[in-house]
């Protein structure tokens, strides 16, 4: 029998800025339009992050290497 794996693709946003970005700007949802997710960066922006919880969460998200761009593809260091 063959196994089959199934491997996300790795996005081409840069791992780096997504994760100043959050640091930095997460209460204003701008890691989310960097990586193309427009809809939840505005909904970011106009609740300040979820009052910091949202961003918060985020940020460990990308920390672990499960954050996500618009187009499915994982954002992660090489």
């Amino acid at each position: 029998m063959s196994e089959v794996t199934q491997s996300a693709s790795i996005s081409e946003k840069g791992f780096v800025p997504t994760l100043l970005l959050c640091f930095f700007l997460g209460f204003l949802g701008v890691h989310r339009f960097y990586v193309g997710k427009i809809g939840t960066g505005i909904l970011m922006l106009l609740t300040l992050g979820g009052l910091g919880i949202w961003s918060l969460i985020d940020f460990i998200i990308i920390v672990v290497g499960s954050f996500k761009d618009s187009e499915g593809n994982v954002i992660k260091s090489q």
